[in-house]
């Protein structure tokens, strides 16, 4: 992770003992979840995604919307609610998504999504928890 210092912080200890396997790779060390392999991205009901690190709402069901990819997308995260940092990794260079409480991995944004944003917030499911209305 960066340096920064976050509202939320944990040792790694502590990010194991409290995420999965999985999630601990995608949230704490930058992965990238199986495309189509999360429930979430199916997830229709009114509601809100959390963090699964800290449980700050992160986006509303509202600005969900089918992207084709295989990951949860939305267009529009709740304010102050993700920060973004330059990623170089695999000879790209992408826009990384986490979130600002824990500084937790969430994903990527690209500048290809639907109005009015036009902006297409491409989120790992298992670094999200779904909180129905």
């Amino acid at each position: 992770m960066d340096t920064k210092t976050y509202p939320v912080t944990r040792t790694d200890a502590e990010w194991r003992k409290m995420l999965s396997p999985e999630q601990f790779h995608i949230m704490r060390e930058h992965g990238t979840e199986a495309p189509g392999s999360c429930a979430l991205n199916y997830e229709k009901r009114p509601g809100t995604f959390v963090c699964a690190g800290c449980e700050q709402p992160l986006f509303t069901s509202k600005k969900k919307f089918e992207s084709g990819t295989g990951w949860p997308s939305f267009n529009d995260p709740e304010p102050g609610s993700v920060e973004e940092t330059v990623d170089r990794k695999y000879g790209m260079v992408r826009t990384e998504v986490h979130c600002s409480r824990c500084g937790s991995h969430l994903g990527h944004v690209f500048p290809d999504g639907p109005p009015p944003t036009g902006l297409r917030y491409c989120i790992n499911g298992v670094a999200t928890n779904f909180k129905p209305e």
